[in-house]
């Protein structure tokens, strides 16, 4: 049992929940952002070596964000992370095929060999010692991934909570056995670009089986946020903490975004081929909107882009403190770059190509996915954004 962890989740006083999106290599986006909220946070406590481990409760996050969400459970400093993208992000973000994957043993695939590497560093694991489960005492906060189990066609949200139904270490399915790089890989097993992921439950029990499974973003949770709202509330995950705007926080960081708009659009155009293309993003990104909207209506949003030219941001202002009937039940921060031609132009990027830095397999463009992460931050990160929340 992680005691350590359980006093912390069960500690009076304010919680804070970091979700992370996915997006590929685009989640540099969101680390950058990520690394002005760690700066603004050190100067703020007067503590230079606070990592965000040390200030958030609880981090989630869905294939690219489930890297980022286990990397600062585990200790990393945003600075690590960084470099764990910039040096690693080619050869693990690069889209090749299927067949050229398949080369390579499960273990050794470069995404895989690499999220091994790192987090049994950050976890203070030798190179010869066994891999770091998802039990592992050296995590910090609550962690959750979000994974898609296509096996019984279903969201698997995993968690290290202790008092988890599949967590309890009498149970020989027990998930905190699971090595925690694979449940990583699995949910960043994006379709066309990994192989899936096999993950063996129960191993060497009567209830050993196998599971195959692919990227937590062909789901509806490539944006997490509120799933984690569900998961610290409802009953059944037994974390129970306490709702209202003063007493739960939730930072919801996206990997940018801009209207795939096609104003000459023919009828004719939409054939089966064409569909085939659009429509997983199309849901994709109507779920994350749609997640985000329903944060910003349930929770007390202090920061957010627009959502549409109906709804606005959304924001609580004096001037309009109250934004829906619903009783806030957690403040909200929702900081997402707008990725389009006008977004870019208004961060000071003209000479960024929007193109590049939309698609998540767009290494060879990494310089400037940075730039649009730091540009976004130095506008919109603010310390005011977190009041009450630090002590």
């Amino acid at each position: 049992m992680h005691h350590t962890l359980l006093q912390r989740l069960d500690a009076p006083g304010p919680k804070k929940i970091l979700a992370c999106d996915g997006g590929g290599i685009l989640g540099l986006i969101s680390v950058e952002i990520l690394a002005a909220m760690e700066a603004e946070l050190r100067d703020e406590t007067g503590r230079p070596d606070l990592v965000l481990a040390d200030w958030f409760d609880f981090c989630c996050g869905t294939s690219t964000g489930a890297i980022i969400a286990a990397c600062i459970s585990a200790g990393m400093s945003v600075d690590q992370i960084r470099r764990f993208y910039v040096d690693s992000g080619p050869d693990m973000f690069h889209k090749a095929s299927i067949l050229s994957r398949l080369k390579y043993s499960y273990e050794d695939e470069p995404l895989a060999a690499k999220l091994k590497a790192e987090l049994n560093r950050a976890l203070g694991r030798a190179t010869d010692e066994p891999p770091a489960t998802l039990g592992d005492t050296g995590l910090r906060t609550l962690l959750m991934m979000v994974l898609r189990n296509h096996t019984t066609d279903s969201p698997w949200p995993v968690s290290n909570h202790p008092r988890a139904k599949y967590n309890q270490p009498d149970r020989p399915d027990c998930n905190l056995h699971l090595p925690l790089w694979q449940l990583v890989r699995a949910s960043t097993a994006a379709p066309t670009f990994f192989p899936p992921e096999v993950v063996t439950i129960g191993a060497g029990s009567e209830k050993e089986h196998q599971f195959v499974f692919v990227d937590g973003g062909v789901t509806t949770y490539n944006n997490p946020a509120f799933l984690a709202f569900k998961m610290v509330t409802a009953r059944p995950y037994q974390v129970n903490w306490a709702t209202g705007a003063d007493r739960l926080l939730i930072v919801s960081v996206g990997t940018g975004g801009a209207p795939k708009a096609r104003p000459g659009l023919d009828p004719d155009d939409l054939w089966l081929l064409d569909h085939a293309k659009n429509i997983p993003g199309a849901l994709m990104n109507a779920a994350s909107a749609g997640w985000d909207m329903a944060c910003r209506v349930v929770g007390d949003c202090r920061h957010g882009g627009p959502l549409d030219h109906e709804l606005g941001d959304l924001v609580g202002r004096d001037a309009e403190a109250v934004t829906s009937t619903c009783a806030k039940q957690f403040s909200y921060l929702r900081y997402d770059p707008d990725t389009s031609r006008a977004g870019l132009d208004a961060l000071g990027l003209a000479d960024v190509d929007a193109k590049a830095v939309q698609v998540m397999d767009s290494v060879q463009h990494i310089p400037a996915i940075q730039r649009v992460g730091t540009a976004y931050a130095a506008q919109s990160v603010q310390r005011h954004h977190w009041r009450g929340f630090v002590r």
